[in-house]
């Protein structure tokens, strides 16, 4: 593929996911710690993120990185409203679990952060995202 498809393609991606993550350019450039022009520049295709930035981008999106660098897969299954109500009950038990008592959320024996925890919070959503669309794809009868 040629370069620049790369670079538009990979800038689709990120615009989708960020879509589907309901995330802002800002909130990324905050999240990665990078300016909001840097991060404009990977969505609008005129450059790449270095691959340590690439990685986090990738996890904060909850998506494996080949999911940013190639084309879109159609088939995947859609989420239903009642899907999205199951993933958002299940990823509050999970916070929940990790928050009592003093909570299991620790990073090197100190609590999180709030920016860590709603990165820890969004990676999970994104998992249990792409868990029920990879069941709903191999359990839907065709």
């Amino acid at each position: 593929m040629e370069e620049k498809n790369k670079k538009m393609t990979m800038a689709e991606n990120i615009r989708r996911y960020m879509g589907e993550r309901k995330l802002t350019r800002r909130q990324i450039a905050q999240q990665l710690g990078v300016p909001y022009s840097t991060v404009c520049e990977w969505v609008s295709g005129n450059a790449y993120p270095r691959m340590e930035k690439m990685e986090r981008l990738a996890a904060l999106l909850g998506v494996p990185l080949s999911a940013l660098l190639e084309e879109e897969k159609q088939d995947m299954p859609q989420l239903t409203p009642r899907d999205q109500r199951d993933i958002a009950k299940k990823l509050q038990e999970a916070m929940d679990l990790l928050e009592e008592d003093g909570g299991a959320a620790l990073f090197e024996g100190e609590p999180l952060d709030p920016e860590t925890k709603e990165l820890l919070r969004q990676s999970l959503k994104n998992q249990l995202e792409m868990t029920k669309r990879l069941a709903k794809q191999k359990f839907t009868p065709k």
